[in-house]
This record gives C-alpha cells, structure tokens and sequence, in this order.
C-alpha cells in the first residue's frame, strides 16, 4: 500500500496548533489518511521540534507525533501571512488551532472571518480553559488542566502526595476528543439529514476545545457521588475504589503483576485458580460490598500467595483458568512482545534524518480501511512547494516573494 488508504482519506487539514493537544488529533486523523498541513511559524517552528530526546539532533517527540503531515512555515502575525491563511482556509474542511481566546480574532482569522471565507469549514479551537468563563485568558498546559479535572487529586497512596503522570496525560486526551468531535461536526455538515445534503457547505462550526473539559469527562461519576452522597473521592493506591480485588502485586522474581477480578464471577474463577476456593465462601470476600470493606486482608492473601511464585508461573497458571492477570510493562518489554509484534503494534520505517527506526503503529484497526504510516515528522518548510502548488496554485515567483519578505 503505496497511498494511506484510510477512511478520512480526501480530508484536508490545516493545523495550525502548537505542542501536544491538537497535534495528538491531526496525527490520529493523518494516520488514517487525512492531509494534514502543520502551519509552523519561519525559522522556529512548532516548539515541539525542541523536545528530547534527540537522534541526530531532532526530536523523538516531534518524528513520531507529526508523522503523515506536511509542514509550511507561514507568519500568521503578519497582514500577508493573514491573507494567505485564507486563501488556505478556503480550500481546507477542518482547520486546528491553540492560541489562547483571542489571538486569532486578533489577526482577522476569528470563526466569523475564516467561515466567511469558507462556510463549511469546521474549527477545533484548543486552549487551556476554553473560549469562555472567568479563566479563559488565563495560560493553561496539560499539567494545571491534569491537576484541576479532578484526576491528580485521585492519584497516588492515602500517605503520600498526588501524582502527576509521567506522559501529557491532559493533550493527549483532549486530542482524541479533538479528533473524534471533529469528525461529529463533519457528519453533521456532509450527511443529509443531519444539515448536509446540497447545503453541506453552509455547515461548519466552531468547537471548543478545553484541556481540563475531555479528562474531568472521563471522571464519570465523581460529581454525581459528591452531589448526592457527599463522597470526594481521595488517593486510594492502585486499589479501585469501588471494587474489589484490583491492584498490583510483587512476584517472587520481583517483578509486578496487574490483577482485576472486580466481577463476581471472575474473583471465583481466580480463588479456584489459585487453590483458595475456601476464600469464596469466606464472609469477608463473599460479595464485592465485603470485598472493599476487607480489601486490606483480601490484598495480603493474594501478594503472599502471588510472592511465592514468578512471574512467568503465574502467567502460566492464573491465565489458562481465566485469571485476569498482565505484566507492568516497559518499552523494552512491549518491543519484544509476540502479541504486540502479530497485532503490527510496533511498525519500522526508513527516515532520512532518523535511518531505519521502530515506532508505534497505527491504532486501532480498520478491517477495510486501515490507514498507514507513510513517513516520520517532516523538516521545516519541507512541503512549501507542493503545498502552495497545490492548494493555492503558486509557483516559484510568489514562493520567492514570500520568501524575501520573511512571510514562509
């Protein structure tokens, strides 16, 4: 497959977003062959490009997480630079930003001017705290949308601080939620029925896009339990709050185990597994109610009975009996896995800048359209060219014009 054969295939993209947020969902959308244009700013370019690590002094980051797009420099604060925008926006049917509220409006290409130009474009807007409400000109990463969803005041254990997650937990999550409402917006615009049909092109709309909304989202029932029953929910370790037994345990190798059996028949298929059977009938552990209120004593006699055998014992054992069990992984681990390997999780390509290189492959899978990863992130400015060509018809007089004037 020569050509990314995705199901978004025809799509045109113009994201103009900086970092992780709407990078995530412009790269989810390229993996399944949308074009995606990366509007960068001249000389600098996305900052992205300055996260380590480096080969061959370029980032990992950026090679990985801007596959599939092509990159223009363009000088969005600058009156010409603003005037091609548009002429862009009109060809495009989603165009991604992440300025805070404001920036945009600020140099004419607001919703109302951008859709003046193009009624049918779709607007991802990404910003720390949205386009409205008392906090939205305040500047916001993924790190205070982390903390303020509700979800770092959940992690770590009873005696310890909160933890913040060690990946842009807060971007990446917004930006499947980015990719996905853009598409929603797109089925409303192209499909009859639903606003489509011979008015399709009168049907764009703007979302707005949060860092903090997309993560308290997945917090489900939290404000709900506080409303009605008053429980705020603390740092519980890796046990979950409201079934039992899940955790981590320590193996007799030193290695640790994942183990969720939070269903009832799954806790009776493990107590059988494990030679415990008595424990199913025992009246601490006899529904998942008595489960959690005896979580502590119930945890002490799997860690004694997982402690006494190695990993790979236990693997063998509690897997083959139904016993919901998987090894903490880490990068290494993931590489060498046979299931990750068959399910072609774990792709290689040939960069120029890179060489020959292993990277996460395309998720998840399309049984008619698939999607590809055609290359790694590309070079600043690489595809002015062809994208100006393209898009706009210009050739190398007006690139040479834009050139000169500081503008690409």
């Amino acid at each position: 497959m020569t050509v990314n054969q995705g199901p978004v295939q025809g799509l045109k993209v113009l994201d103009l977003s900086i970092l992780i947020a709407g990078g995530t969902a412009s790269s989810l959308l390229a993996d399944f062959g949308a074009e995606v244009v990366k509007v960068e700013r001249p000389g600098n370019g996305d900052p992205l490009r300055n996260w380590g690590p480096f080969y061959n002094d370029v980032s990992l980051w950026w090679k990985v997480h801007s596959r599939n797009k092509k990159s223009i420099t363009l000088d969005l604060s600058h009156p010409e630079g603003q005037a091609v925008l548009k002429k862009l926006a009109e060809q495009a049917d989603l165009l991604i930003e992440g300025f805070r509220p404001g920036t945009m409006e600020r140099w004419g290409l607001g919703p109302d001017d951008l859709q003046e130009a193009n009624p049918g474009l779709v607007m991802l807007r990404y910003s720390g705290f949205g386009q409205t409400g008392p906090y939205k000109d305040r500047p916001g990463f993924g790190t205070i949308a982390e903390c303020m969803s509700g979800y770092i005041g959940m992690t770590g254990f009873p005696d310890s601080p909160p933890v913040l997650p060690p990946v842009p937990l807060a971007d990446e999550i917004a930006g499947v939620f980015g990719a996905m409402s853009a598409m929603m917006a797109l089925y409303h615009r192209d499909v009859p029925g639903m606003g489509g049909g011979s008015n399709a092109k009168e049907k764009g709309q703007v979302i707005d896009m949060s860092l903090f909304e997309p993560l308290f989202r997945l917090c489900i029932p939290h404000v709900t339990m506080y409303d009605l029953l008053g429980i705020i929910r603390e740092r519980v370790g890796n046990d979950f709050p409201d079934a039992a037994p899940r955790s981590l345990y320590r193996t007799g190798d030193e290695q640790w185990l994942g183990l969720s059996a939070t269903s009832q028949s799954t806790w009776e298929s493990l107590a059988r597994a494990m030679g415990l059977s008595d424990l199913i009938e025992d009246p601490r552990f006899i529904d998942n109610a008595a489960r959690l209120d005896n979580k502590d004593a119930l945890n002490q006699i799997l860690q004694n009975w997982l402690g006494q055998r190695s990993l790979t014992q236990l693997m063998e054992e509690l897997v083959p009996s139904g016993g919901v069990v998987g090894p903490v992984y880490n990068a290494q681990q993931i590489v060498q896995d046979p299931h990750y390997q068959a399910r072609e999780d774990i792709i290689e390509i040939d960069d120029p800048e890179l060489g020959h290189a292993r990277m996460l492959g395309v998720v998840p899978k399309f049984s008619e359209t698939p999607g590809k990863v055609e290359h790694a992130g590309p070079r600043l400015g690489e595809h002015n060219q062809q994208v100006y060509g393209d898009w706009l018809g210009y050739g190398d007089a007006e690139l040479s014009e834009l050139s000169n004037k500081g503008l690409i």
